[in-house]
């Protein structure tokens, strides 16, 4: 299963919550085998997980294949290897848990950014790539930027499921219109694909009154004339 966080407004803790979750499936009681896939060049998740020396290290220091490497694997780009790109070697090992359960990171770096100036005919190389690596992995977990780009559509073509982080504050609802339209673009020009929103999350909860309260009520009334599930359950 491949579960991409996104939504098009930022802030609302998606890196936050991708690191979060796969340290759920890898521990008690799932014991998985998660993959986190960074997809977005501000690189939060990466520096999550592995800490901001040791990212700079084992990254930057050392070429470390990031996903940008995954877009680029058909462009020839001076100061990059020319040689075939083969995905699993952009995995880094983060964490192996006793009971079998472990944590795998593909990295981003700032230059995937450059990636969105020549996005022809680069949508579907994510998707192939982890497909090659997929059957190691019980779940995929992709942070995505909270842009529309080639790299939403990346993202779209990788995934069976979208969760969609929010913050109830002012104006939290104000991606979710775009996310729906863009995800009904996307769906009318991939009719074979499954793509589903699993729900939205509110994130970072502190049932504060009254804005709180008024953000959560546009958002489920939103989530309501779209067809999305809202989970009850929240993250504080």
């Amino acid at each position: 299963m491949t579960v991409s966080l996104i939504n098009m407004k930022g802030g609302v803790g998606k890196s936050t919550l991708a690191v979060n979750l796969v340290y759920e499936y890898a521990t008690d009681p799932w014991h998985r085998k998660v993959l986190l896939v960074d997809l977005d060049p501000q690189f939060n998740a990466s520096q999550y997980l592995l800490g901001q020396a040791q990212y700079a290290q084992a990254v930057l220091a050392q070429g470390k294949p990031t996903t940008w490497d995954f877009f680029e694997q058909n462009t020839k780009t001076p100061g990059r290897p020319t040689d075939a790109f083969v995905p699993g070697e952009a995995i880094m090992p983060v964490r192996r848990f006793q009971k079998g359960g472990h944590i795998d990171l593909i990295p981003s770096r700032l230059e995937l950014a450059l990636s969105l100036r020549n996005p022809a005919q680069k949508e579907a190389l994510l998707a192939k790539s982890l497909a090659q690596v997929a059957p190691h992995y019980d779940i995929i977990v992709i942070d995505c930027p909270p842009t529309e780009s080639i790299l939403t559509y990346a993202a779209y073509l990788a995934s069976d499921y979208l969760l969609v982080p929010v913050k109830p504050e002012y104006l939290s609802a104000i991606g979710l219109p775009l996310l729906h339209q863009s995800l009904g673009d996307f769906k009318r020009d991939n009719q074979g694909k499954s793509l589903d929103v699993a729900g939205i999350v509110f994130n970072a909860t502190a049932n504060y009154s009254p804005e709180e309260t008024r953000a959560k009520s546009e958002v489920r009334e939103l989530a309501k004339k779209f067809l999305w599930n809202v989970f009850q359950a929240e993250v504080p």
